[in-house]
């Protein structure tokens, strides 16, 4: 049975398309291309995404892109997370996709951005814009090209940003620094992970090398009071996926999550599921959860991350109604 958390219409900034795949369509795709003796059964393929530590959670997910393989694919993908989404009522999303981990296939980021929008587009009941992951243990030069052939088709698409995932301890912000202000010249937005697997330094360097107006995950922000008080200041939203980082190492539970200590502070924090169907959570689950902990009430935090949205000024209007007629009556 649905409960409020289920029913309120929803905004998800911290997405990655590919890790938001329901396991029904991945196990397809997985069939498609012949299978894989890992996962001889599709209840096999679940256990697949057990996490030891995020080194393990990166190297997964390098095996499970292994199987998208063609435009067709990220087309089934895209349509299917969309219609997740839609059944979830999340209705605005920020989805990212990682271009780079797709060039072994002899994919290129023009094909893969408009062969998702096509498959988005198959979807009326929700709002999914792209941004685009250039995946930092790629290397600047490599993001760079990939920042160049993604902007070739990002009306088309409708890529709104960029971030960098992957391995954060050994590859910092700042190589990324050139990248960045290309993105933001050709007048893309700009987030980045930090403060995830690396510390409160990670963070900094977003904020000061990448001009980035947003922070994705930034949970380890908690370990230095004067980030603390400059993240307070200046109102950057925190990007903040709290089973995500339980699943990967960074947090040790519920209980101890930095978010209660970021929401306590003052840091203007959102929430997201990251990559939902590899660490078996939702938004509505998030939310659930916290709402054990008195943190902030869902629908500040749902407000909170529709001001932070990469939105027209009018989308931003007709959620912020949307979301304030739904908590009226409940």
């Amino acid at each position: 049975m649905q409960d409020v958390f289920d029913l309120a219409p929803k905004v998800e900034l911290h997405l990655h398309l590919e890790g938001a795949i329901p396991l029904d369509t991945l196990w397809e795709i997985i069939e498609s291309h012949g299978g894989d003796a890992s996962v001889p059964t599709r209840k096999a393929l679940g256990r697949r995404f057990e996490f030891r530590d995020f080194p393990h959670f990166i190297d997964t997910w390098w095996w499970m892109t292994g199987f998208l393989r063609s435009e067709a694919d990220f087309t089934q993908i895209a349509e299917a997370v969309a219609r997740h989404l839609a059944e979830q009522n999340i209705v605005y999303a920020e989805a990212s996709f990682s271009p780079t981990d797709f060039e072994r296939h002899g994919l290129t980021p023009q094909q893969l951005g408009t062969a998702i929008r096509r498959g988005l587009d198959r979807v009326p009941d929700t709002n999914v814009v792209l941004n685009v992951d250039l995946v930092r243990d790629s290397g600047p030069q490599r993001g760079c090209a990939t920042l160049g052939s993604v902007l070739e088709i990002a009306v088309e698409a409708d890529v709104r940003g960029i971030t960098i995932g992957g391995s954060e301890q050994g590859h910092p912000p700042e190589q990324f620094a050139s990248v960045y202000r290309r993105a933001a010249e050709a007048g893309l937005r700009l987030t980045a992970h930090a403060g995830e697997a690396a510390g409160p330094a990670s963070v900094w360097g977003a904020i000061r090398q990448l001009g980035v107006e947003r922070i994705g995950h930034g949970v380890r922000s908690v370990e230095d009071p004067v980030l603390i008080e400059y993240l307070v200041e200046h109102r950057v939203p925190l990007e903040v996926c709290p089973t995500s980082n339980i699943r990967t190492g960074v947090a040790t539970g519920w209980d101890d999550h930095p978010i209660h200590r970021l929401a306590a502070a003052g840091v203007n924090v959102t929430i997201s599921s990251d990559d939902p169907a590899l660490f078996d959570c939702s938004v509505a689950s998030e939310f659930r959860t916290l709402s054990g902990y008195k943190t902030k009430s869902m629908e500040e935090l749902t407000m909170a991350a529709i001001e932070a949205a990469w939105v027209t000024d009018e989308e931003r209007v007709e959620l912020i109604e949307l979301v304030q007629a739904f908590w009226v009556d409940n």
